[in-house]
């Protein structure tokens, strides 16, 4: 069975409690990470445990977790489980207090608790064969930077694509694409690769961050702005990018073919050169 993390202790799956007054229960007062794991390494570690720090900040929690802590239980976590190739999800609540809409103005401990999961990332089907998506508005919250458990609309949004034979969903706000249900989105013309500004409206991807150095080694520009669905249905070839698709191609958007319908050469190359990279830097 497997052990999870949580307050500072290792637990069967089905051991581990959460209080019925957790703030992250009742509010979704709470934030989150994914790093993925390949060959039992931990990939851009670093860049998670400070976005995780300016997650909290930003909601004002009042104290931080220690990354040390953070990776010494990533590392028994991988141990204890014998994971080679999958992630660990690690979730901080505000913590436990009587329920009311207003946040407690004293410090109280937080809730923190973390899990493994095996997936195939490497050699994943979705990189080798790409994936369709369909677009549908964007009705979430205007503070999407800030990565909290408030994933319900997303769960939705997959959900509504994958009923109508789609993968996933790109959402629009006033016409412009946003991002994926859990990924950020990229369309590619030319020579120019195109994916929206970071802002309120969409989190800053770990993966987005270093693709956008991997590009332009491979000598293509890049373009922070925002494109239209019609954009991306007439693109040379898009693809998603999130922590544990790693970078995903897209091969169709709504009812428009991408490219010639399979994975494009220069997504496949961006996809090699990133892999090589965060191997070199896993810890």
């Amino acid at each position: 069975m497997r052990q999870v993390y949580i307050n500072g202790e290792f637990k069967k799956e089905d051991e581990a409690k959460v209080s019925i007054f957790d703030r992250g229960l009742l509010f979704s007062d709470s934030v989150y990470e994914v790093t993925s794991v390949i060959n039992s390494k931990l990939i851009d570690f670093k860049y998670h445990v400070e976005r995780l720090d300016r997650s909290m900040n930003e909601l004002k929690f009042k104290t931080l977790i220690d990354h040390d802590e953070i990776l010494a239980f990533h590392r028994k976590l991988i141990d204890l489980n014998n994971l080679k190739e999958g992630m660990i999800y690690t979730q901080v609540t505000r913590g436990v207090v009587d329920r009311s809409f207003d946040m407690p103005k004293q410090a109280i401990k937080p809730t923190v608790l973390a899990f493994t999961q095996e997936k195939k990332i490497l050699e994943s089907d979705t990189a080798k064969n790409g994936i369709k998506v369909m677009t549908l508005e964007d009705m979430r919250w205007k503070r999407n930077d800030i990565k909290t458990t408030q994933l319900l609309y997303a769960s939705m949004a997959k959900s509504e694509a994958t009923a109508k034979g789609f993968d996933d969903a790109w959402m629009l706000r006033q016409g412009y694409v946003t991002e994926g249900s859990s990924n950020n989105v990229w369309i590619i013309r030319s020579k120019n690769i195109m994916t929206r500004q970071s802002d309120n409206l969409i989190l800053s991807g770990i993966t987005r961050a270093v693709v956008l150095e991997c590009a332009k080694k491979l000598d293509y520009e890049v373009i922070t702005k925002n494109f239209t669905k019609v954009d991306a249905e007439s693109a040379d070839e898009a693809f998603m990018t999130s922590s544990t698709g790693l970078i995903t191609p897209v091969i169709k958007i709504n009812s428009s073919q991408i490219g010639d319908g399979k994975p494009g050469n220069f997504t496949k190359s961006l996809r090699a050169e990133y892999i090589k990279r965060v191997l070199e830097i896993a810890i």
